[in-house]
């Protein structure tokens, strides 16, 4: 466990799910600058401050004598803020975490916001924020130098008002905005709707929502397509997970070739769950059989209760790129499957998730392939329904 010394104190810290063998720490050199900016600057944070995209809680936890409204796409990020909170004995206000998909607070007198990776969150962030915010807002944005670009700094010009940058500090840098009255970017973009292309199977001319942030957003995929070509068709009325569904077309395919499956759609962003029901409403109209999840992978199911799950595992946390993610989620599809139970995954060649799974299962099956992609199945040694 690491700890993050600030001007508000000194603050034990860790990522969710805590894990000792994970030396990544739950901030970077952006948070530390921007706080103690704000410590150096003497700024007023007796109003209601708001901070966006806070990845691991450190910003709400060093701050939260000021009681601080978070907002968050990520229910990992949440956990990790209720828990650093908690180990360094402080008390979170329910009402000041919120998600992305909620209403922001009304006014706004602090905006913090950590660059997300996704330009498309940001800006529908920063549409979403931008009426709370009045002449005397003090907007201040937080990256790493690699993660803020000149697109970025037009966005907050644009939706909020007049824009500098800070000098780069330990690869970090800060976003100075301050808020013009006059300023009228118009509506988000976001949601984002369009019809999928020929190739997707059952999928082909039906319509996919996007919210903000979600993989691919403005198109589908090469891995999900080739995914969607190969995906089994389950017997009866068998226990279906979209596993990290994203905007949902996995499950949604599955519904629409096994119309008795129980499909639960799970992921982390609020907004990618958001998207899957939206995708899976819009195209299964008298569809009764379906839950949309936001957890951690598979823990919020019990043991032995599915039948098949899919995924597409992401292979980056933010800014690193690690295989803990897929780990955990093949764990998880273990544990939950009942005996012959299947994984079907779907992932770049060069991540070499056969050896995982055969490790894990004992087996793994290569179901399709292409230059770039291939889909593995391995099933949980027993005897259950199979798949066709």
């Amino acid at each position: 466990m690491n700890r993050l010394s600030t001007s508000w104190g000194d603050f034990a810290l860790t990522r969710f799910p805590e894990d000792p063998r994970d030396q990544l720490r739950a901030w970077d050199a952006a948070d530390e600058y921007l706080l103690r900016q704000l410590a150096e600057d003497g700024t007023d944070l007796s109003g209601t401050v708001v901070v966006a995209g806070d990845r691991w809680g450190a910003l709400t936890t060093a701050l939260a004598a000021h009681r601080p409204v978070q907002i968050t796409d990520s229910f990992l990020g949440h956990e990790a803020t209720l828990a650093n909170l908690a180990r360094n004995g402080l008390t979170a206000d329910p009402d000041a975490l919120l998600t992305a998909r909620d209403t922001p607070p009304g006014r706004i007198d602090v905006l913090l916001v950590r660059v997300p990776k996704s330009l498309a969150l940001l800006e529908d962030q920063l549409h979403r924020l931008a009426p709370a915010l009045h002449p005397g807002t003090v907007v201040v944005g937080t990256g790493m130098v690699s993660e803020i670009h000149t697109s970025t700094l037009k966005l907050f010009e644009r939706i909020i008002g007049p824009t500098r940058t800070s000098l780069a500090v330990r690869k970090a840098r800060l976003i100075h905005c301050t808020p013009d009255p006059a300023s009228t970017p118009g509506p988000s973009p976001w949601p984002l709707r369009y019809a999928l292309p020929d190739d997707t199977g059952v999928l082909a001319g039906h319509t996919v929502t996007n919210h903000a942030g979600i993989f691919c957003a403005d198109r589908l995929d090469i891995g999900t397509r080739l995914f969607l070509r190969h995906l089994p068709t389950p017997d009866g009325s068998a226990r279906v997970v979209d596993l990290g569904c994203g905007n949902g077309v996995v499950g949604t395919a599955v519904a629409l070739t096994a119309p008795d499956a129980e499909i639960t759609f799970i992921d982390e962003s609020y907004s990618a769950v958001a998207s899957a029901e939206a995708t899976y409403r819009d195209n299964v109209p008298d569809g009764e059989r379906a839950r949309f999840v936001v957890g951690d992978g598979m823990s919020p199911l019990p043991d032995s209760s599915v039948d098949l799950v899919l995924t597409n595992p992401p292979f980056h946390s933010h800014r690193a790129t690690t295989d803990t993610t897929a780990r955990r989620m093949f764990t998880g599809a273990r544990r939950a499957l009942r005996p012959g139970g299947e994984l079907w995954v779907i992932g770049n060649r060069h991540l070499g998730y056969h050896i995982r799974l055969r490790k894990l299962f004992g087996n793994c099956e290569v179901v399709a392939s292409d230059p770039k992609f291939v889909v593995l199945r391995s099933v949980r040694r027993g005897t259950a329904r199979r798949t066709t």
